[in-house]
């Protein structure tokens, strides 16, 4: 134990003569004392340190909550085990030098993209929770809340109420961010606070607490001063609100303003469907009022007269083909009966054949008791040659 103690404080003895920046938390003036005490606490977590320095370079000006830098040399005391610091000069930060220091820190935060819009998120358009921080029985929450349910009266609340100046500021809304973020029910985070000094406003600023901020998964929005008021996480959180008047206003829609805006929608839609009804049942009409719609059969009639002509053509056609045909063929028949036998024999000539059908031509071709065959004009004989 004693070995431990010991190589401690060799190590820390080694460290020297540090500049150290920080915010006292308490200072102890002892009357008739030559050593000042002072608790110097860092303003991004819970830590502090003990400083002792001589009377002579204590300010009699510094208060509780001023922001100093400590020329100071850090000491182990191995029987309590407890660390220190020797303090030789302590300088109060003015307000330009805080200023310069704010500037340099946004240019490394923007260098490291945590100011980059396109990473920033937009809220809900109507959160089902809000979790609001800030100071206890503030003017900012009362804005916020009267505000925000003067617009929406059901809305909800998860308030996390902590210091919002002073030593105390950054861990406790470290602390009340992260309970905020953890729960599931809270849609949107408002980080709020009235209007101040610039030494008032400077834990907005925090590095850490600028970091927490950007490392939320629950949008944040950043209500803080007044609208001169720029702290660095105005630039950090994902929507910035002027007042915190404003940010009640971007939190939650006007319920009286969506119920106007339903209503004109309504009565917009209300027209488009009786104009569109309007419409169809013009085009309807137009349709009903058509030659073909208003005497359905007429297309039929139109037909039913055509194929009547054409049935009346096709009989006047064929009864003409037919007519000529028989005219034809009696013209035809006349010129076979004009051409044939029996025209002749029906004026008295007759036609002689012997039994084989041979016909004769002379007298000399038969003999006396041959039978032949005469053909008439109505009729044959059968005859026999008797001389």
């Amino acid at each position: 134990m004693r070995r431990v103690s010991h190589n401690i404080g060799q190590w820390i003895s080694r460290l020297g003569w540090l500049w150290i920046d920080g915010q006292i938390a308490q200072i102890s003036r002892r009357p008739g004392a030559s050593t000042v005490f002072l608790t110097l606490r860092d303003p991004s977590a819970d830590l502090s340190l003990t400083v002792t320095a001589p009377r002579d370079v204590v300010d009699p000006a510094l208060s509780d909550g001023a922001r100093v830098i400590v020329h100071a040399k850090p000491e182990w005391y191995a029987t309590r085990g407890t660390l220190s610091l020797r303090a030789d000069e302590i300088r109060q930060m003015g307000e330009g030098e805080l200023k310069a220091r704010i500037e340099r820190l946004r240019k490394l935060l923007e260098a490291e993209g945590l100011f980059d819009p396109r990473r920033k998120r937009r809220p809900p358009f109507l959160p089902h929770r809000i979790g609001l921080i800030t100071g206890r029985a503030s003017a900012a929450e009362r804005d916020v809340l009267s505000n925000t349910r003067r617009r929406w009266p059901a809305i909800d609340f998860r308030v996390e109420n902590v210091a919002v100046q002073g030593v105390n500021a950054v861990p406790e809304i470290l602390d009340a961010l992260r309970v905020l973020d953890r729960d599931e029910s809270v849609d949107v985070i408002i980080l709020a606070r009235g209007g101040g000094s610039f030494e008032d406003l400077l834990p907005f600023s925090d590095e850490a607490l600028c970091r927490a901020v950007f490392a939320c998964r629950t949008p944040v929005i950043s209500a803080i001063g007044h609208e001169p008021d720029t702290p660095l996480v105005d630039y950090v959180a994902d929507l910035r609100a002027s007042t915190p008047t404003d940010a009640a206003k971007r939190v939650v829609p006007d319920l009286a303003e969506e119920e106007h805006l339903i209503r004109v929608a309504r009565g917009r839609l209300d027209r488009a469907v009786r104009n569109r009804l309007d419409r169809e049942q013009h085009r309807l009409d137009a349709i009903r009022s058509r030659p073909s719609m208003a005497r359905p059969t007429a297309l039929l009639d139109r037909l039913g007269e055509d194929i009547a002509a054409g049935v009346a053509r096709l009989r006047r056609t064929l009864d003409h083909r037919l007519a000529r045909a028989d005219a034809e063929l009696s013209h035809t028949v006349a010129r076979l009966r004009a051409l044939s036998p029996s025209a002749t024999l029906a004026r008295g000539y007759a036609i002689v054949q012997t039994p084989d059908g041979h016909v004769l031509r002379s007298s000399e071709e038969v003999n006396v008791g041959d039978a032949l065959r005469v053909r008439l004009g109505d009729g044959t004989l059968d005859v026999t040659v008797s001389a």
